[in-house]
């Protein structure tokens, strides 16, 4: 990757995730609706934080998940992007081998399938150390125990209760075929676009294709398989709308979900990987 392949790409990272709180998602911390005691800022002061040890050429998947949850808690006392950083290690690492004999889904392939022990040892302490709710215990390769398997093996154990998790399991089959369902309008750059209306359009597409599509892992994790599975029926109704932004009731929406403390947040993180994978691409 040259320095200005680098630098796009870390830029185009800060972009995504400002756009993610910059646009109002229903149950999602963004500047018009602060909630679940974070407000928008803190997840901007996260990203770029987060962005340098991304990015740094060289570093694997592990590592690069470590450094940046750190650097992220160190800027806001908080755990506004684990999600976010768990999908865009990989990504991130792509980058740096795709070409134009290796397309980016390729590349993540492989980055996946080379993935170790110390990869799965540092994502872990990341976890431990962010503490994101709803987690739990499991009787194999606990992430509050040192695991024994590579990381790739280890998600593979959760992907049938947690998206992310998934996503390692399947060299994100599912965010790239998300990338080809909810393609950007023409000319869309996300350095570009940071504000305006097709801008925001388009995010909540995205965030709409995935909530729709699935039941939530976090809020599953958070409030149970009936509260999400209501969630998704919801957004179901809302994906035919041109323009849900514009109605007062997606906003009333919105208002509701962070008012019972439900938080799509697994869903906010693919749209943030997303976004970042078509700009990539």
């Amino acid at each position: 990757m040259t320095p200005a392949a680098e630098r796009h790409a870390r830029e185009a990272f800060i972009a995504a995730c400002r756009l993610d709180v910059t646009v109002r998602k229903p149950g999602n911390v963004s500047f018009a609706a602060p909630g679940h005691g974070m407000r928008a800022e803190q997840f901007l002061d996260a990203a770029c934080a987060a962005a340098g040890p991304l990015f740094e050429p060289g570093r694997a998947v592990g590592e690069r998940i470590e450094r940046a949850a750190a650097a992220s808690w160190q800027a806001c006392g908080c755990n506004t992007n684990l999600g976010i950083v768990l999908l865009c290690a990989p990504l991130a690492a792509a980058a740096e081998r795709a070409s134009p004999q290796q397309t980016l889904p390729q590349a993540v392939a492989a980055v996946l399938a080379a993935l170790t022990v110390d990869d799965a040892r540092a994502a872990y302490r990341a976890i431990a150390a962010t503490q994101p709710g709803g987690l739990g215990r499991v009787p194999a390769q606990d992430v509050h125990a040192e695991p024994d398997v590579d990381l790739r093996s280890a998600m593979a154990l959760a992907a049938d209760r947690d998206t992310i998790a998934r996503a390692y399991a399947t060299d994100m089959r599912e965010l790239f075929e998300a990338v080809r369902a909810v393609a950007p309008p023409p000319g869309f750059s996300l350095m570009a676009h940071a504000v305006g209306d097709t801008a925001h359009d388009h995010v909540q597409r995205v965030f709409l294709y995935w909530l729709a599509r699935e039941c939530d892992s976090h809020i599953v994790r958070k409030h149970g398989h009936a509260v999400a599975q209501t969630v998704m029926t919801a957004a179901q109704r809302w994906r035919g709308v041109a323009r849900p932004g514009a109605e007062p009731a997606f906003a009333a929406w919105d208002d509701a979900l962070k008012a019972a403390g439900i938080n799509p947040g697994t869903s906010a993180d693919l749209t943030v990987a997303t976004l970042l994978a078509a700009e990539l691409s």
